[in-house]
């Protein structure tokens, strides 16, 4: 490898739905979506196999992409859009497609080392940050700003293999919607077509069935939407950092051990899953790593089934809702963390799923969140095993590696189902150098001791 990574700009593409196949559309944000618009964007990153050449990629990879995302975007509109904020709170942001409108997707090579990239160690948090592609600035016209919300970037690793970035602005949908673009995505490029899409997959679902105004009305005086018209940009990662990202392995023989541990202790803990014994391991050796005085993990919740009534899982938008544990340190470090972790996110999620009132509620129920003051450290859970993202076949196989790239803003983690094995979690951890050094012992110690 070059000691200085090289990137070649291939091509810059707009890409747009084939033509007369998509009319002028809208789809009004809810508070699901509202609650996002000022956050970081949505950064995702596939890595696939594919030791080729420059002509082929360019000449065949190239226009396959393009050719099968084009026709992707006919059945899902918002991804080619535009969001739309407005000056005044009273009226509610859109996403809005008119014809025209396009995607940014880049072309580039880099003599990056595919296989350190795409391996489960610690790598430089800054050598994937020219993988992923930004996100336009927002543009004010009229009485409105249009940003910009979703974007690709595909880079070419000569002989190896291929990445494919992408980022999306947060309120243009939830994991669950992601994922749904991008089956379809894949099934035509396989394909060629949206036949078989149209015959076996499912066609997002537009109405707008999540009603709750007042939930709308206070999401959006709190979101400030006078400031983003002054001028939007959306937030970037760029390096150098003192950052690190590394890939852990829970197997099914370590989630059962884990299990075990707690429910030996918690025989009437409702909420033992995998999920849980796994978030709450990580966040107890997250704990054990740093040196901080309160922290608060949390994790979203699909609320499409939990709705009243139900919304179809085909829901396009952000349908998910906030599970919140804050915990002192001290408690997380202890000889009995692990077990005391998962106790905090199984009656927070308990409590949560239970409530009679449902599980959304006004935000004002917030307001008194931080009673016992803010917390030093804040992290959450990107993704879900729910959703089998390596199984995301262009037609190359399976990806080799997912990256989620945006946990870097927040020291967040992600957790997924692993490629070689459903029953087993991949866990992504983005770290400080120093920090991560201190967590691989931990998290390898612990699973060897039985915690």
């Amino acid at each position: 490898m070059a000691s200085h990574p090289i990137y070649t700009l291939l091509e810059q593409s707009q890409v747009s739905p084939p033509p007369d196949t998509l009319s002028d559309r809208s789809l009004t944000l809810t508070f699901f979506d509202i609650l996002w618009l000022a956050s970081p964007p949505v950064h995702h990153l596939f890595f696939y196999d594919l030791p080729t050449t420059k002509p082929h990629f360019t000449e065949t990879i190239v226009p396959k992409l393009k050719n099968s995302l084009s026709i992707t975007l006919q059945h899902f509109f918002p991804f080619v859009g535009n969001l739309i904020v407005f000056p005044s709170p009273d009226k509610k942001p859109e996403i809005r497609y008119v014809e025209g409108d396009s995607v940014d997707v880049t072309f580039q090579e880099s003599n990056l080392d595919f296989n350190d990239l795409t391996g489960n160690h610690p790598r430089d948090c800054d050598k994937f940050y020219h993988l992923i592609p930004l996100l336009g600035k927002g543009v004010k016209v009229s009485d409105y700003i249009k940003i910009p919300i979703f974007s690709v970037q595909v880079t070419f690793f000569p002989y190896h293999g291929i990445s494919i970035g992408m980022t999306n602005h947060h309120s243009l949908g939830d994991a669950s919607t992601r994922f749904c673009f991008l089956k379809a995505w894949t099934s035509i490029a396989c394909s060629g077509t949206d036949k078989s899409f149209l015959a076996n997959g499912t066609l997002p679902f537009y109405d707008r069935v999540v009603n709750y105004p007042k939930l709308d009305e206070s999401f959006l005086k709190r979101s400030k939407v006078e400031t983003l018209i002054e001028g939007y940009q959306p937030p970037t990662l760029s390096g150098p950092i003192d950052k690190s990202r590394a890939t852990f392995v829970l197997t099914r023989t370590d989630i059962n051990r884990l299990k075990k541990m707690v429910l030996t202790q918690l025989p009437t803990l409702v909420y033992a899953s995998s999920f849980t014994v796994a978030c709450a391991y990580t966040w107890s050796c997250i704990a054990k790593s740093r040196n901080d005085e309160l922290e608060l993990f949390g994790f979203a919740i699909d609320c499409r089934a939990r709705m009243h009534p139900p919304v179809p899982q085909s829901y396009f938008g952000n349908c998910v809702w906030g599970c919140i544990t804050i915990a002192k340190t001290t408690v997380l470090t202890g000889k009995d963390g692990f077990v005391t972790a998962a106790k905090l996110l199984g009656e927070s999620l308990h409590k949560t799923l239970t409530d009679k009132d449902g599980v959304v509620k006004d935000i004002g129920s917030f307001d008194d969140l931080f009673s016992e003051g803010m917390p030093s450290t804040m992290m959450g859970v990107a993704g879900t095993p729910k959703l089998k993202f390596y199984d995301l076949d262009f037609g190359w196989g399976k990806p080799k590696k997912h990256e989620t790239i945006s946990i870097d803003y927040n020291g967040s983690i992600s957790i997924s189902a692993c490629k070689e094995s459903n029953e087993d979690l991949e866990i992504g951890v983005s770290l400080s150098a120093s920090e991560m050094d201190a967590f691989v012992a931990i998290f390898e110690d612990g699973l060897k001791a039985g915690v």
